[in-house]
Order: C-alpha cells, then structure tokens, then sequence
C-alpha cells in the first residue's frame, strides 16, 4: 500500500517535471519550520535512501523521505491549474492545522501512525 494516493492530474505534472529536468524523480519532505511547526518541502533528486517511499507515475517517481513518511499517511497528492497560477494541492488528513499558504502544516502528533 503506497502511503500517498495521486491523482492523474499529480501523476502527470510529476512526469513532466522529471523528463523537463531530466532527474530520477520529484522528493517530497517534511521539515521544521513555517508558521505552522512543519513544511513541506519539494525538490528533485537521482538517488533514494534505503527506506523512501517511492511511487511509480508512469514515466517518473515521487520519493517521500522516510523521516516524512508518518505524516503522510493517507495523503491525496492533486495538482491544480488555475488562471492566476498552478501548484500541488496537498489533501492530508492528518494535519491538525494549516497556514493559507499551503506549504506549512501542523500535526496531532498523538494521532499519527506510525509505519511497520
């Protein structure tokens, strides 16, 4: 069972991003911050650590960090286009709150599970 679900749309835009930067994959992580305690952090990387979370998209990757991979469980990962601009939309249920900027979340630590 992947921890995240991805739309078609996610899928795609991951595919696009690989072949146009020409890497292994897109990396998604959490770390320390915002104004929320937590953010997201994106980026691309050729390599994966022994206990990432990979999901296949077709012709491209999406690694989550192991450290992130708690956090994200039950995740939906969507990618939205609008007029005034485009980015993933980030559908965790296990944030407890989140900033209106979409990148910094906060989480109900108690209530999160841990992987096997």
């Amino acid at each position: 069972m992947a921890v995240m679900t991805l739309t078609q749309s996610a899928k795609d835009k991951i595919n696009k991003l690989c072949k146009e930067k020409d890497v292994w994959a897109v990396s998604l992580n959490l770390k320390g911050g915002g104004c929320a305690g937590f953010e997201y952090e994106w980026g691309f990387t050729d390599s994966k650590e022994f206990d990432d979370e990979i999901i296949e998209t077709g012709e491209g990757r999406l690694v989550i960090g192991s450290h992130s991979i708690m956090f994200l469980i039950g995740t939906t990962l969507d990618y939205k286009e609008e007029v005034f601009g485009s980015m993933f939309d980030i559908i965790n249920p296990n944030a407890k709150s989140s900033c209106g900027c979409g990148v910094s979340v906060n989480f109900d630590m108690d209530k999160l599970q841990i992987p096997a």
